[in-house]
């Protein structure tokens, strides 16, 4: 492609055929090799921005971007849906209703559906307190703007 070029070898050929001597192709590559450095940095930006454009905030293709970063060889990272579970109501005293409520479960405050938690991620215990940080730098990175999410470590 276009962006493919070697600098030294294009440098080289640049020269006079009667100046190209050992010592002056030394004095050439030195003269260009910032250039050269800042292309293979170019190419590793290229590499990693064409990973971001490839995926974007679908549930599978998230799934498969935080796989292939942090988990290439398991792939144990998965993503739920958020909104789970229905809050009770507990009656007032003026209501004056019955007080049993039959079997209870309590859940975190983040797992009711009017929480707006659209979807949680699942990663595994290792991944979360090594990479916590940088996990959701990738996942503010691929979700939308709207969307709240949530990290639990399995």
């Amino acid at each position: 492609m276009w962006y493919n070029i070697d600098f030294y070898k294009w440098a080289i050929l640049l020269l006079p055929t009667d100046l190209r001597k050992p010592k002056m192709i030394g004095f050439i590559k030195t003269l260009i090799s910032p250039v050269a450095n800042l292309h293979v940095e170019f190419l590793k930006m290229r590499v990693a921005d064409e990973f971001i454009l490839n995926h974007n905030g679908q549930r599978c293709y998230l799934r498969k971007a935080l796989n292939d970063v942090f988990d290439a060889d398991l792939r144990r990272i998965r993503i739920g849906d958020g909104n789970q579970f229905e809050r009770h109501y507990i009656y007032t005293r003026a209501e004056q209703k019955p007080v049993f409520l039959g079997k209870l479960f309590i859940n975190d405050k983040t797992d009711y559906a009017d929480t707006g938690i659209d979807f949680i991620v699942y990663v595994p215990d290792s991944i979360v307190k090594s990479r916590k940080i940088t996990l959701e730098k990738w996942i503010e990175i691929f979700k939308k703007g709207t969307k709240k999410y949530k990290i639990i470590a399995i």
